[in-house]
């Protein structure tokens, strides 16, 4: 088998990647692991602006519309942040992955499942397809094969800063209001944050990320949280477990590869969230590889292409998103209490509201210093972040 480029996994940023690249004229190969597509732990919120960037619109694989959230304090204060209108949307992973990858071969790419690549040696791809060793020829590999990615550790590329464990379980639950998520910050989930997505009325997903041992802060929360055990019915639908890198490493380029998505740590330090960013950079990736093929030269030098434009369109972005999340890690419980109940002022409120964006969270940052100063008070290295 011989193709221009080979897509190692076929999640949402493998399918775009495949997508532009066979629409810029490569022969493309996308092969994907699991039997089927769709298997990725995931919250499943996505920002309106990450449905546009998949290019699919609403279909589906929505299941609700979001449009504020109520976070939660340590003590069990909350403030509202309603942004008035739809601002995201709750998925279903399998239905939406498999349409991104629908698009990708509609688009001229060949699909493999249960095609596990398992090694790489002078352009030469070895891949197990449902139990069959094959061996393709290829001008270019892309990396979206997340966060343990192989294709990364043979090109010898570097890993995420650091990975978070994240777990969640969808269950009945007493959903306060269907259009808003819930927030809880806090040692509920030291590192990062815990939430309750709402898919109906009385059914949520619900889970949370964390530096360190997230099942057992999983438990913890679900039976002894002032809210979240009130409202939780005690039964699970299901459980899912996965992990979240985040800070790109240095190098995502090598003579013949590039990394996207999960495997470049192109994922949101603020959020978690990995589909607007990692869309965004796959279409780069698949443009790059497709002009680089056309031109003969695929070397680490042309494919820095890639490096530069995605850089340049959302680097700044997860750099101060990672400075935010590294302060907000270094909050105590009395920190996070404090922080919120300042928060509550309604004027404030609505600068979150009007300005708050899931992608780019240093927007609001912004406009909230130079509204309110006494927030340096609060947030001084978010300010130094900025800079």
């Amino acid at each position: 088998m011989e193709y221009d480029v080979v897509v190692v996994g076929a999640g949402p940023v493998g399918s775009m990647a495949a997508k532009y690249a066979s629409k810029g004229g490569a022969s493309v190969l996308l092969i994907e692991e699991h039997q089927e597509i769709g298997n990725k732990a995931c919250t499943g919120l996505i920002s309106t602006r990450a449905l546009d960037e998949c290019e699919i619109g609403l279909g589906r694989w929505i299941q609700n519309r979001i449009r504020g959230a109520f976070i939660y304090s340590p003590d069990g204060t909350g403030i509202t942040v309603d942004g008035k209108e739809t601002k995201a949307y709750v998925i279903d992973r399998k239905i939406f992955d498999r349409e991104l990858a629908r698009q990708a071969v509609k688009a001229g790419a060949d699909l493999l499942v249960k095609a596990k690549a398992t090694g790489l040696k002078n352009g030469k791809l070895n891949i197990i397809a449902q139990g069959e060793s094959l061996e393709v020829s290829t001008k270019i590999i892309i990396g979206a094969d997340g966060v343990s990615s192989r294709v990364a550790k043979w090109a010898g590329l570097g890993r995420a800063k650091k990975v978070l464990g994240g777990v969640q379980i969808e269950g009945l639950y007493d959903v306060r209001d269907q259009d808003f998520v819930e927030v809880f910050v806090g040692s509920v989930a030291p590192g990062f944050f815990a939430w309750a997505v709402p898919l109906e009325d009385d059914v949520a997903r619900i889970g949370l990320c964390a530096t360190a041992n997230p099942l057992q802060h999983l438990k913890k929360m679900l039976k002894s949280h002032p809210i979240v055990s009130k409202r939780y019915r005690n039964s699970r639908l299901n459980f899912e477990a996965g992990a979240i890198p985040l800070g790109p490493p240095e190098r995502m380029v090598a003579e013949g590869l590039m990394l996207v998505g999960d495997a470049a740590a192109q994922v949101k330090p603020t959020s978690g969230g990995g589909i607007y960013t990692g869309a965004l950079c796959a279409k780069i990736a698949g443009e790059v590889a497709a002009a680089a093929v056309k031109e003969g030269d695929t070397s680490a030098k042309r494919l820095a292409e890639y490096e530069k434009r995605w850089r340049s369109a959302i680097g700044r972005e997860l750099s101060i998103g990672m400075k935010i999340h590294e302060a907000m890690g270094k909050l105590s419980d009395v920190d996070y209490d404090k922080v919120v109940k300042t928060l509550e002022d309604p004027e404030i409120l609505d600068i979150i509201s009007q300005y708050g964006d899931m992608d780019y969270p240093s927007a609001v940052v912004k406009k909230l210093i130079l509204a309110k100063p006494r927030l340096l008070k609060l947030s001084g290295v978010f300010a130094r972040a900025l800079r």
